[in-house]
């Protein structure tokens, strides 16, 4: 796993996985559950895209899969977002890379 970071958003947004599938979405979503302690508030699940809001060290993020650009972390409030949101998602995102990164290692014979 390779973290990209992009701000099309007109916010910071990392991208988890640019090809992650649904499976994929549920196990980060599942790792920030267990390990961060992140509680998912406002949840959206639409046909092809997945919205999962919650709070990471204060910041209000979102959880986004979408079936053609993958897995991504960007905060709530995108354009308006603050440099210390923007921050906080390339924080959680290095903490999610490690995680991910290990667990891959763990899984090489």
């Amino acid at each position: 796993m390779s973290l990209t970071l992009r701000t099309t958003l007109g916010c910071t947004e990392a991208v988890i996985a640019d090809d992650g599938g649904l499976k994929q979405f549920y196990h980060v979503a599942d790792i920030m559950s267990q390990f961060l302690k992140v509680n998912f508030s406002n949840k959206e699940d639409d046909f092809d895209t997945i919205d999962w809001e919650f709070k990471f060290k204060g910041h209000n993020l979102t959880l986004h899969y979408n079936i053609y650009n993958g897995i991504s972390i960007f905060p709530t409030k995108t354009r308006d977002a603050l440099n210390k949101d923007n921050k906080a998602v390339v924080e959680l995102a290095g903490v999610l890379e490690t995680k991910l990164f290990n667990e891959g290692q763990r899984n090489i014979a």
